[in-house]
């Protein structure tokens, strides 16, 4: 039975991701981002309960108000893994009169209480340290071509980081869609999901340049020899990616509110991962060398 033809139909893949790229590029101009307080800042309050109260309890109160998203530690020396008479609360700024309410409906709802503690705070990702942030994945990015075209070629490591930028604009576009909350983890999971998709990407392309000559020596053509060594890799691939998806599933499902966000984005970014690894960047490479093969016939024709 004949394999699909991947690269073949690499224009529809192409489509696809653009379309899917656009419309998220769409959401996040209309929508915008939900920021969570590690961008905008907010409040802290340090609360000592008369009884041993679990962060579900909190959440739920906060909830009420939609601060649901707000972070919520337990401390203090006779906490556990699930109750604590003592509880950090940072959340959105909120105004005198919101924040009274709370106040009180946390008594009504969880318990007595003793504020030890509250004061409002600027954010801990400042607009400085995102700058630096970009600029290190730009510079990184630069790295890779520059490793990839050192230890390949250049069209190698230019559309791996185009498979990249794709996963990463994947990921903002539906965080921008479904208004999930952005933090710090955020960041981390981006970082996670750049790690994974370029390990996948360099498998693929490390088959295809072991492949490459033996390949043309025999006279076949380009999208043949990429269709070959993407199904040479493909259960591989496959492998790799339903295991870290079971756990990702894992720490969404059971890891409590804290992680959600964080584990959704790792399950978009590593679904796009996989997917630009197989459909976008070895096409691409293909893509990149058919305009090179035609130019240098252009040139050859032209003398």
């Amino acid at each position: 039975m004949p394999k699909f033809d991947i690269s073949g139909h690499r224009m529809w893949w192409f489509l696809l991701s653009t379309v899917v790229i656009v419309a998220g590029i769409i959401c996040m101009v209309v929508r915008g981002f939900n920021f969570g307080i590690d961008f905008t800042g907010g409040t802290i309050i340090d609360l000592k309960f008369d009884q041993p109260v679990t962060i579900a309890d909190v959440r739920t109160s906060l909830g009420k108000y939609g601060l649901d998203g707000s972070t919520i530690q337990l401390s203090g020396a006779q906490s556990d893994v699930t109750a604590s008479e003592d509880v950090m609360i940072r959340t959105t700024d909120l105004e005198e009169d919101q924040r009274k309410e709370v106040m009180a409906t946390l008594k009504d709802d969880v318990g007595n209480y003793t504020v030890l503690r509250e004061e409002k705070v600027g954010a801990t990702i400042g607009g400085e340290l995102i700058t630096n942030a970009v600029e290190a994945l730009l510079i990184s990015w630069v790295l890779i071509i520059a490793y990839v075209a050192y230890r390949f070629e250049w069209k190698f490591g230019v559309a791996a980081v185009l498979a990249l930028v794709h996963d990463i604009l994947v990921v903002l576009g539906v965080f921008a869609l479904t208004q999930r909350q952005i933090d710090s983890s955020f960041i981390a999971a981006l970082l996670t999901i750049v790690g994974y998709s370029i390990n996948d990407t360099i498998v693929i392309f490390d088959r295809i340049r072991e492949n490459l000559k033996l390949h043309f020596r025999r006279g076949g053509d380009v999208d043949v020899l990429v269709n070959t060594s993407i199904y040479q890799t493909l259960t591989r691939s496959l492998y790799t990616v339903f295991t870290v998806m079971f756990t990702t599933l894992a720490l969404y499902f059971f890891g409590g509110e804290t992680t959600k966000d964080f584990a959704f984005a790792l399950l978009v970014g590593f679904g796009s991962g996989c997917y630009s690894s197989i459909f976008i960047a070895s096409p691409l490479w293909v893509t990149f060398r058919s305009w090179a093969e035609k130019k240098h016939a252009a040139s050859a024709a032209a003398k």
